[in-house]
């Protein structure tokens, strides 16, 4: 009985912000002794592609769902990707310029950045990304993107959040605004999320739902704990997540991804 295993990357496996910028030793482990089980384990995030870790994209995991679903990988081949409607993608570009918002375009493999864009700059060092391997000129008519990624380092939140639910009201179009990062905010389509492609990657590995766990921490993770079989939230998650969780393990720094591994799933194999 093969089983699918999807993990959450920020707040759940890592947690740069306090230190654990790796897998830690126990978690890795943990991880080859289900891949030593017969079983198939997957990162599924936010981020697009260029946004993860080397150390990750080399780490050994049967796919990837990036770009909270909007692109899925398996075997370095393309499984699925959803392209959003670039005439909404240049009204929302164009209300972020009037409103001083830098923006990120995420396909795949490219990525787009703006060479101004300061804020954006900003962002991607703060959490490890190399923006230099971006592509810097580009002409919106000659491009397909399957996320966008919008920061600011403005503080008048009140304003921003305003702007943002404008920028969601825009048709095919959703996503979900986070203050950690100076004000930070993801748009895709609104067909995807990481349940969409944690779907599409049961179905490419013919798993049945049933036998598919995953482990997460935020609120764009709330499709996913739900669709799967089993879901396990972070100890350090907000209430509601954990409301639709079947277990809560402990957090990044207590190894919780781990002790998640041990106890419900290589501890429940027949």
């Amino acid at each position: 009985m093969t089983r699918a295993i999807f993990f959450d990357i920020d707040g759940t496996i890592l947690d740069r912000q306090h230190g654990i910028a790796q897998i830690t030793p126990r978690v890795a482990s943990a991880m080859r002794k289900l891949q030593e089980a017969g079983d198939k384990i997957f990162i599924a995030t936010g981020r697009p592609v260029s946004f993860i870790y080397g150390e990750l994209l080399n780490f050994g995991f049967d796919g990837f769902v990036t770009a909270n679903g909007a692109l899925e990988l398996a075997g370095g081949e393309v499984i699925f990707e959803s392209k959003l409607d670039m005439e909404g993608v240049k009204k929302i570009c164009a209300t972020a310029d009037a409103e001083n918002i830098n923006y990120i375009l995420q396909s795949y493999p490219n990525t787009y950045l703006r060479r101004n864009f300061t804020a954006a700059e900003n962002f991607c060092t703060k959490i490890g990304v190399d923006y230099t391997k971006f592509i810097r000129d580009f002409d919106l008519d000659k491009i397909s993107i399957s996320k966008i990624e919008c920061m600011t380092e403005r503080t008048d939140a009140e304003n921003l959040d305003v702007i943002y639910k404008k920028i969601l009201s825009t048709p095919g179009f959703t996503g979900w605004a986070d203050p950690f990062h100076y004000m930070t905010m993801e748009i895709y389509s609104d067909k995807v999320s990481k349940a969409t492609g944690i779907l599409k990657m049961l179905e490419h590995f013919k798993i049945p739902v049933e036998n598919s766990y995953a482990f997460g921490d935020g609120i764009n993770d709330t499709e996913m704990i739900k669709t799967v079989g089993t879901g396990l939230v972070m100890g350090t998650a907000k209430d509601e997540l954990k409301k639709v969780g079947k277990y809560v393990v402990p957090g990044v720094h207590e190894d919780g991804v781990a002790v998640g591994i041990e106890n419900y799933i290589l501890g429940t194999r027949q």
